[in-house]
């Protein structure tokens, strides 16, 4: 099956889905680059990508880094959570995503499993998400107790991004999907996370479902950016899954999702149109049409006309 054109010789598929670049040339997006953006309080933009085509279209928007999200479990494989998905699952789009990302910088989500038994199997497998994935850092979820082994995958140049709060991978000891640092206990242990990750010299610290007041203080407290997701608007950037914003998910949004398109709707039109005209024989219509050469048509037509008389 060929998209949008019959293809010879095996032409690239730039020759096939037309991106117009959106927006003037930048500069590539790096680690330094987000702690520059902290200094002179630039918001810092993230979105997820899980595919080629939504990740070119999100790095010539204009986004400072594009997340390969342990979320595509549920938004692209319909798992149920996020613990399901596998290594090579996450390395299957993060290739994918890296084809079409050229300035942004490129995040991997560490999946479930991939750094909780050793810390040698953790920088393994870090190591594949950037020989074999192209990322250009890995997220690790999990503050104190993560520091070390953010210093181990530090230690074997590869960048790590932390994130604490809501932490998916955790949802069976949380009890479900709930705000965290709701308690003084709570804020103090949500401080000392971001301070041990942030000297274990992560490249920036997902906040995820925590009180504003809290993301504010982590904020002003760390050199290290911060990025929230149900967080506030203090935080050093923000994050939403891309899947959120189009309403591409079958359930009700977070409050903290802001939605800017209805595409499911726009998908839903277009395929229901389809089928309609499919159905009612009005595509393809003649102009949707190849047709012969007018000499190899002739030609054709004489052949035709030879065999029905043969049949007199």
């Amino acid at each position: 099956m060929c998209t949008g054109s019959i293809r010879f010789g095996g032409g690239a598929l730039e020759d096939i889905v037309s991106l117009t670049p959106i927006g003037e040339p930048r500069q590539k997006i790096t680690t330094t680059t987000l702690r520059d953006k902290k200094l002179r309080h630039e918001p810092i933009t993230c979105l997820t990508a899980y595919d080629y085509a939504t990740a070119r279209l999100v790095d010539e928007a204009g986004i400072d880094i594009v997340l390969v999200g342990d979320s595509l479990a549920q938004t692209m494989l319909g798992y149920e959570n996020t613990l399901t998905v596998t290594t090579d699952e996450m390395l299957h789009h993060t290739r994918a995503v890296r084809r079409g990302v050229k300035n942004a910088l490129l995040v991997a989500d560490m999946p479930y499993g991939s750094y909780h038994v050793s810390a040698d199997e953790a920088v393994r497998n870090a190591a594949r998400f950037v020989k074999e994935g192209g990322a250009e850092a890995v997220k690790v979820e999990g503050g104190e107790k993560r520091a070390d082994l953010i210093r181990r995958i530090i230690d074997a140049e590869i960048p790590v991004t932390g994130h604490i709060g809501l932490t998916p991978q955790s949802v069976n000891v949380m009890g479900g999907y709930k705000v965290q640092g709701k308690t003084l206990a709570a804020v103090e242990q949500l401080m000392h996370d971001a301070v041990a990750l942030d000297r274990a010299g992560v490249a920036c610290i997902y906040l995820e479902g925590i009180p504003r007041e809290v993301a504010a203080m982590i904020t002003a407290e760390v050199a290290t950016p911060t990025i929230g997701i149900g967080a506030g608007p203090e935080c050093d950037g923000q994050v939403l899954v891309i899947h959120d914003i189009l309403n591409l998910t079958f359930g009700p949004p977070a409050k903290f999702v802001r939605r800017y398109a209805d595409v499911a709707g726009v998908i839903s039109d277009a395929v229901q149109a389809f089928r309609a005209d499919v159905v009612s024989r009005q595509y393809p219509s003649d102009a949707e049409s190849y047709h012969l050469p007018k000499d190899t048509q002739a030609s054709l037509d004489a052949v035709m006309e030879r065999k029905q008389a043969m049949r007199r």
